[in-house]
């Protein structure tokens, strides 16, 4: 192999695994002689981005669908006898939730855990079967930043994989505002974030009922998705913010018909004009709130905010300056049109010479391994449970920030990871050469002592747990 090719074969592996889920143990890197230009072409792929699946359930769907399966169940205890409790209820959900795999039929009766199952099912698929898995990745970031968690009751488990098909995937290409708005009107966000539960004091209902306002949406938005921590707003900007989104909910989970979709709720929203950020916007019902929303989605601060965490994810903790800088320009020039500073990013240099030292994250460094196994997963039961047992249960961060992005947080559970990759040897052992394997997936990263600890593995299995859990492998 002459220089220039052996050049290329290290770029081509650098490329895949920084930006992508890393190469596929039964496909050729589709990157060709230009590794960089063959991913800003990918990103012309935007359709590649969405899921279709018509077993996957719409958010409102997903939420009617989990009442209706409680009530059911409950009208059967009831003519059994049977005292109604949550205890029974959460029994017998379990009971009927069925596994999700790549395929097969809706089972007849949807409770949430069945319906969430579905959609990390339909996810795991789309990470797996990308060819480099950079628009996946970067479908993680964006639904990591707008993150809504499946532990804080059953309707959230149902949509939170919902709100990533429908208010995340059809916009990391697009502009930063469409995809504000589309993540903050969501009602996973909504409910997520207890906007369904705040009340304008001066509303028609806050006059009448002992409602108060909720400001957690309002500064969430400011702190964790346009603006940044301690930038430019003030608690009184919060104030005012959270009255602006009050009436921001959803119709009621009863309703046949829509519950569960998003509604805005005249009732519930604060009359009047309010400032925001020295801007007074007048009461023009939920435009009010989405007017709000284009200002701060075009604000500097929030380009620089945005600029820093794409930095920090696809390069380092502590990303070049000028990386920040280049990207945060070109978020301002093209108005947070994301898929040009997505290319900024894949065109600068900085991206590109900055050594390989983030620790993948648990579900990306997972992802990888099964990729490079090359085999077909059918059922994703497993991959769940590992994922919650390293720390990153899928749809479920510790808190609104998301899952964090720095390597010291994961350095914890590289001994989890350890036995996992101990199992990952003998499951795939009799199918998969790990030799083969490491030319494959690392080819001329890997370095001679990852190669000389390959090789003196005392058997296949043992050689291939090795291989995942080599710092070429376990580093992004």
């Amino acid at each position: 192999m002459s220089t220039d090719s052996s050049k290329v074969a290290e770029l081509a592996r650098f490329a895949a695994l920084r930006f992508g889920f890393g190469p596929r143990g039964d496909l050729d890197l589709p990157i060709g002689s230009d590794p960089r230009g063959a991913l800003i072409a990918e990103l012309d792929k935007r359709a590649s981005s969405e899921i279709s699946d018509s077993e996957l359930l719409a958010s409102g769907a997903a939420v009617r669908a989990v009442v209706a399966t409680k009530r059911r169940l409950a009208a059967e205890r009831e003519k059994a006898g049977e005292q109604k409790s949550d205890r029974h209820i959460k029994a017998a959900q379990a009971e009927t939730a069925t596994p999700i795999s790549n395929s097969g039929a809706a089972p007849p009766d949807l409770n949430a855990l069945a319906i969430y199952r579905r959609e990390v099912g339909a996810r795991l698929s789309a990470a797996l079967r990308a060819e480099t898995g950079l628009i996946e990745r970067i479908v993680w970031f964006w639904s990591n930043h707008f993150s809504v968690a499946s532990n804080k009751n059953g309707f959230l488990r149902a949509t939170c994989g919902a709100f990533e098909r429908e208010a995340i995937r059809p916009h990391v290409l697009g502009h930063f505002n469409d995809l504000l708005i589309a993540a903050e009107t969501h009602p996973a966000m909504l409910m997520y974030l207890d906007n369904i539960h705040s009340v304008g004091p001066n509303s028609p209902f806050g006059t009448t009922h002992k409602k108060g306002l909720n400001e957690n949406l309002a500064r969430e938005i400011f702190e964790l998705h346009t603006l940044g921590v301690r930038t430019v707003y003030s608690q009184a900007d919060v104030i005012s913010f959270a009255k602006i989104l009050t009436g921001w909910s959803i119709f009621p989970l009863h309703d046949a018909g829509h519950g569960g979709e998003f509604h805005f709720n005249e009732r519930l929203h604060e009359p009047g004009s309010q400032t925001v950020l020295n801007k007074r916007y007048a009461d023009t019902g939920l435009e009010q709130g989405k007017a709000v929303l284009l200002d701060v989605a075009r604000h500097p601060a929030t380009a620089r905010h945005i600029a820093t965490k794409l930095a920090t994810h696809f390069v380092s903790d502590s990303p070049p300056a000028s990386l920040i800088e280049r990207l945060t320009g070109r978020f301002l020039d093209t108005d947070g049109d994301l898929k040009e500073v997505t290319t900024a990013l894949l065109a600068s240099d900085e991206s590109w010479e900055n050594p390989r030292g983030k620790i993948k994250r648990p579900g990306e460094w997972m992802v990888g391994a099964l990729r490079a196994s090359g085999t077909k997963v059918e059922d994703f039961a497993l991959m769940m449970h590992a994922q919650g047992v390293l720390g990153e249960p899928i749809w479920t961060p510790p808190s609104p920030k998301g899952f964090s992005d720095d390597s010291a947080a994961w350095l914890d559970d590289i001994s989890e990871r350890l036995d996992l990759a101990s199992q990952f040897g003998r499951r795939f052992e009799p199918a998969v050469d790990p030799d083969l394997l490491l030319d494959r997936v690392l080819g001329p990263l890997a370095s001679k002592e990852t190669r000389s600890t390959v090789a003196h593995a005392s058997d296949r299995s043992q050689a291939l747990a090795l291989l995942v859990m080599a710092p070429e492998f376990l580093r992004r």
